[in-house]
């Protein structure tokens, strides 16, 4: 958030040098209210690419293994450009490389979930999915296993065939 800060200032003190260079080179024909306006229009423009940048940004350097299940957009009333055209502020990705499985039930997996979004912190949430019945639980302290690696105590979820989550964390590697 910082480096995006100093950079939203140093695009903006570029485009009012810019403008400035210019208007002396027509040697002062230009208004004077064009030097603020050029700042300000590169603060908004550089804010803007931001946001929209995020995303690609952060996918891109994600670890080997980690798939992008679901995207979150997002609209705002104080960014009326988001209702033409509305950026991603948050996602899940699955850690498929994380994935665990008992020999015995091959349809359950338990997986992690990272949570990413703009502005907040990054979470990991382990995920218990049953890929055969298309339902999801919680990994919680009540849930055990049994010998045979059967799931005991845990509180189901039902879950739509095409949930993103889903599809994804039963998706073979």
């Amino acid at each position: 958030m910082f480096f995006e800060l100093i950079g939203t200032i140093v695009v903006s003190v570029a485009a009012a040098l810019l403008v400035w260079a210019i208007n002396k080179a027509l040697k002062g024909r230009l208004p004077k209210w064009l030097i603020p306006a050029s700042a300000g229009a590169a603060m908004l423009a550089a804010t803007i690419s931001s946001e929209y940048g995020w995303y690609d940004r952060t996918v891109a350097t994600m670890p080997q293994g980690m798939v992008v299940a679901q995207t979150i957009e997002e609209t705002a009333f104080y960014r009326p450009w988001t209702y033409a055209a509305p950026f991603i502020s948050r996602y899940v990705a699955v850690d498929q490389v994380s994935t665990r499985t008992h020999p015995n039930h091959p349809d359950q997996r338990i997986v992690d979930l990272v949570f990413y979004g703009r502005w907040t912190r990054t979470a990991k949430v382990p995920m218990l999915f049953d890929c055969a019945e298309n339902r999801r639980a919680d990994v919680v302290d009540g849930i055990t296993f049994g010998d045979d690696g059967a799931v005991t105590n845990a509180q189901w979820f039902l879950l739509e065939p095409a949930d993103p989550l889903l599809r994804t964390a039963c998706a073979e590697v």
